[in-house]
């Protein structure tokens, strides 16, 4: 039997839904809308890297790196200390500032690829992780293109030995993803859900794909708590299919989405 070598992420409760952790150099889609626990999820993915001595690059498109960093900390994780000694690199996509050697000017995947591949030959030879936070932030301006970028990071990065994380968000009212593709290049696909159950917000977690993997079928609650951050729960009664929209319903709204996209302006065909 072949022994694969697994990267647990540090989430109490998930690693033994995916026999263990990640395989060493997948990368996998966390995918989902806002407020369903995917930073918080690759915020733990990082933590066990630091703790496991792994060199770990963290890309953040939508936060600053100081609200990554004060997020960390709210759930017990140092996350500048691990700058400082070397062992954690956070690229700050947001803020663009010039005279930061770990920030992107612009939001474009051949820059990325080669900042993250400046940051593994700082942090020096080993096993690596990343996540990137989000990379539909690299196509919202041009969707179609979101399978081409997916692949070309998965390309040139998979021989720096990273185990990665892409988060693609979701759009809340249709749950459709900004951009198709990066689901279609991911070795694995880790789902985030959130629902409204009597009166009170409830957050979810299912493993829809992980290759060379026995993973879990079911979907599971999570909680997140200051102080400790993600937990996975048992099992949950509830159905993908009761907390996401019917495939009719979530169709004809792209529909109307793209039909407006479409739509020429009057003052444009009158000219």
């Amino acid at each position: 039997m072949v022994e694969i070598e697994r990267l647990p992420t540090g989430v109490p409760g998930f690693d033994k839904l995916v026999q263990g952790g990640i395989p060493r150099g997948f990368f996998v889609a966390v995918v989902g809308e806002p407020g369903t626990g995917k930073t918080i999820f690759s915020i733990h993915f990082i933590a066990e890297g630091i703790r496991q001595g792994d060199k770990n690059i963290y890309v953040t498109t939508e936060e600053s790196r100081e609200s990554i960093i004060k997020q960390a900390a709210m759930f017990g994780f140092d996350f500048e200390k691990a700058i400082r000694d070397g062992r954690l690199v956070v690229i700050d996509a947001l803020m663009g500032r010039r005279d930061d050697p770990w920030s992107l000017q612009e939001l474009d995947v051949e820059t990325l690829v080669n900042k993250v591949i400046e940051a593994k030959k700082y942090l020096g030879y080993g096993r690596a992780r990343l996540v990137v936070d989000s990379m539909s932030a690299f196509w919202l301006d041009k969707p179609a293109m979101a399978r081409k970028y997916s692949y070309y990071v998965k390309r040139v990065l998979y021989r720096w030995d990273f185990t990665a994380l892409l988060i693609s968000q979701y759009a809340v009212t249709t749950s459709l993803g900004f951009g198709f593709g990066i689901e279609h290049v991911a070795d694995g696909i880790i789902r985030f859900r959130k629902s409204i159950v009597r009166g009170e917000l409830r957050r979810y977690v299912i493993i829809e794909k992980m290759r060379q993997t026995e993973h879990s079928l079911q979907m599971h609650e999570i909680e997140i708590r200051n102080g400790s951050g993600m937990r996975v729960k048992a099992p949950t009664v509830y159905r993908k299919e009761d907390t996401t929209l019917p495939p009719s319903v979530a169709a004809r709204m792209l529909a109307a989405e793209l039909q407006k996209l479409l739509e020429v302006p009057d003052s444009e065909s009158e000219a």
